[in-house]
């Protein structure tokens, strides 16, 4: 029988190729726990974006809580006893994974995020994406003071490329996640009750925020790429590839601009075959 977190990251395999693409350069024990680390997030973001009640997706979520708990205690369910092993293995911290329920958390409330003050957008960028990070870093091999750096910059660049990329798709299910601060000196607002996420996404002064929040992204792609020079190529190989693909999408993004309509944007097959010649075997 397949664990929760098994089935949950080959989920997010199919769904994110270019994270399958930098976890198959690993070796197989790091391979390993890399899935079952996005197995415990991708089933967590599922709670959080799923068809229950805000109370109940709470209470699903502390749940997690309270198993993940149980792991680092080494009483572990049957359903997490792999994701256990790693955390043992590579000493993952407990506090990491209550970071990412935490994050979750913040997208099950009632009310979605909408145009959130700066400093919540970094908390929120550091609980999903960077704390994630900081529990890839051990896995990675890499040392805690460049990891703990590392994780900081490229998991708040690649969410930060995330946002910018869905900005419909959250908008339509109420979230705007750019920063107040960026739309009001973009001349959008101000922001009120009566603001909603598609009127964000709609507004013809979007462009600008989004270049500022683009411009964010890149000075945190800059940091992450001075931390991974000073690496050894078996620690840094995967972030250095998972980033590339990020960044490559970034690009197409600025490229493409923010004004309504939006076409989608993805990086093709073959752009990423020749990200991976370039950075896999480095």
């Amino acid at each position: 029988m397949r664990t929760d977190t098994e089935m949950a990251s080959q989920r997010a395999a199919r769904r994110a190729s270019s994270f399958d693409m930098a976890m198959r350069i690993l070796a197989p024990p790091q391979r390993a726990a890399m899935f079952d680390i996005y197995g415990f997030c991708r089933a967590v973001d599922d709670v959080a974006d799923g068809d229950m009640a805000p109370q109940q997706k709470c209470a699903a979520l502390e749940r997690w809580r309270e198993e993940v708990d149980a792991c680092c205690a080494g009483a572990a369910p049957a359903h997490l006893r792999s994701l256990a092993c790693h955390i043992k293995a590579y000493g993952l911290a407990r506090e990491d994974f209550h970071a990412v329920i935490d994050g979750m958390l913040m997208d099950a409330q009632a009310s979605p995020i909408c145009a959130p003050p700066a400093a919540t957008l970094d908390l929120y960028c550091d609980r999903v994406a960077s704390a994630v990070g900081r529990l890839s870093v051990r896995v990675f091999g890499m040392p805690p003071g460049d990891g703990i750096l590392l994780a900081h910059h490229l998991g708040r660049a690649l969410q930060l490329t995330n946002i910018l990329r869905d900005i419909d798709e959250d908008a339509a299910v109420g979230r705007a996640y750019l920063p107040r601060e960026l739309l009001l000196d973009a001349g959008i607002g101000p922001i009120t009750c009566s603001w909603g996420a598609r009127a964000i996404a709609a507004h013809p002064s979007l462009p600008a925020a989004c270049t500022g929040l683009a411009a964010q992204a890149c000075g945190h792609y800059g940091e992450a790429h001075a931390i991974l020079r000073r690496q050894s190529a078996a620690c840094a190989r995967a972030p250095r590839l998972m980033g590339a693909v990020y960044q490559a999408l970034l690009a197409r993004l600025v490229a493409r601009g923010w004004d309504h309509p939006r076409a989608a944007v993805r990086v093709g097959n073959i752009e990423r075959i020749g990200i991976l010649l370039r950075h896999a075997f480095v």
